[in-house]
């Protein structure tokens, strides 16, 4: 996937907002404005930090079947995020399941009344 492809899939979810919480680091966040929660790391678009799992057992996953583009993050990689590189051997549709699942994990620790539609 190209940084734009990842760009507007990440924008095209529900409740998804572009944010630069630091100089040259590009996020998706969903969820109201100061309540809003990252659910990507886009950066440059050479890799995308995802929260993989809710554990980092569940995590190191993608650690195992891709070692060369497959890594923990830093400083919240304990927490189930990964850094996953883009263009590398990591399939397309992977890379979309894995912005998928954060999204989902994300959301869904949000506060009901921010889940959008159809929460439960």
């Amino acid at each position: 996937m190209s940084p734009d492809d990842i760009h507007a899939y990440c924008a095209a979810k529900w409740g998804a907002w572009e944010d630069e919480p630091w100089e040259g680091d590009v996020v998706f966040k969903v969820g109201p404005g100061d309540r809003g929660k990252i659910f990507v790391f886009l950066g440059d678009g050479s890799s995308i930090g995802v929260k993989a799992a809710t554990t980092r057992d569940e995590a190191d996953d993608w650690l195992a079947r891709y070692p060369d583009d497959a890594r923990v993050s830093a400083y919240i990689g304990r927490s189930g995020w990964n850094t996953l590189r883009t263009g590398g051997a990591i399939p397309d549709d992977e890379l979309r399941e894995a912005i998928d699942r954060s999204y989902e994990l994300v959301l869904a620790g949000l506060p009901k009344k921010y889940r959008g539609p159809g929460a439960d």
